[in-house]
């Protein structure tokens, strides 16, 4: 088992907290939470793209605009069908895109990043290693807001 394989677990788990939700519900912020589902489903994406290409120097395979709904710091909108088809087609898709152009040794060089978490991220394999991490926490909150959103 790698890197990727976690991610792409973790992804399909992400997938069945929200399988067979309205959009209505992912929408949903429920009290005592700051954000819904669909943030967070998009958050995962975004970041992961953040942490990986941006500081890896290749490019982001999302538009700007989803980017800045879901990148670190934002808050959650009511969001459209649209978009979370959008974001739940790329979830494992991205992660195949990201192996690959990690196999293919794309990632020639690294920004290092201090994180909010209180690590610092040196290289790509720090950056696949921490993203893991963070999509898990992510996961957590929102198997902990689909508890509250469905009723």
């Amino acid at each position: 088992m790698n890197v990727f394989d976690i991610s792409r677990q973790t992804r399909k788990n992400i997938e069945k907290v929200v399988a067979g939700l309205s959009l209505e519900q992912v929408n949903t912020i429920p009290p005592g939470f700051n954000n819904n589902l669909l943030w967070n489903l998009g958050h995962v994406v975004v970041t992961q793209q953040a942490l990986t290409n941006r500081l890896g120097g290749l490019p982001i395979n999302l538009d700007a605009d989803v980017v800045d709904q879901f990148k670190k710091g934002t808050k959650a909108s009511h969001y459209t069908q649209e978009m979370l088809d959008f974001i739940k087609s790329n979830l494992i898709s991205l992660v195949d895109t990201l192996e690959n152009d990690y196999s293919e040794g794309k990632f020639k060089s690294f920004q290092e990043y201090p994180t909010s978490y209180g690590v610092t991220l040196t290289s790509i394999e720090d950056a696949l290693s921490f993203n893991n991490a963070h999509e898990a926490l992510h996961l957590g909150y929102m198997m902990a807001l689909r508890r509250s959103v469905v009723k």
